[in-house]
């Protein structure tokens, strides 16, 4: 075994302060774009409502890079926001832990939020059993599983087999 530390990675997320609001601005496009910096995207980008519903959803239309797009916006679950973070500047300070392993941390930071997301498909219109918006649904599963158990909660199932009697 070499004689080597372990390094292990923190960090932090300040989530307080103003934030630019990018609600009706993100977009889950089914590509990949090999591109990290600024773009003139509402320039070239420019949905349009089809007038068309699907299992409730309204659904849009776009082109991107000569191939069209249908999608539809859909707010994010009750109690749940979006947000856009990037790295603090002068972040990821090292130090070393009380055994002796070398510890880093970043710090990051709230740079937008938003509250709701347009998917879009390329050869179907979207659906409720589109993949992304069917992950939704285990947040109300892992909501359930962790929700905690009450003595009033476990007395309503113990009586569920009970009958009356006269």
């Amino acid at each position: 075994m070499g004689g080597g530390s372990a390094s292990m990675e923190t960090g932090t997320i300040n989530l307080a302060g103003v934030a630019v609001d990018l609600t009706d601005q993100i977009h889950q496009l089914p590509s990949c774009i090999k591109y990290d910096g600024p773009a003139p995207v509402s320039s070239y980008f420019k949905p349009k409502s089809t007038g068309i519903e699907v299992d409730g959803l309204n659904v849009k239309e776009a082109c991107f890079r000569g191939r069209k797009l249908q999608g539809t916006t859909f707010p994010l679950p009750d109690g749940y926001s979006g947000f856009v973070i990037g790295k603090k500047k002068a972040s990821g300070k090292r130090k070393t832990s009380s055994n002796g392993d070398a510890e880093m941390t970043t710090s990051w930071q709230m740079n937008a939020k938003f509250e709701n997301i347009t998917l879009w498909n390329h050869d179907n219109r979207p659906s409720k059993e589109d993949a992304f918006l069917r992950a939704f649904h285990w947040l109300d599963v892992a909501k359930a599983l962790h929700k905690p158990v009450t003595s009033e909660d476990m007395e309503s199932k113990s009586n569920l087999g009970a009958t009356a009697t006269d």
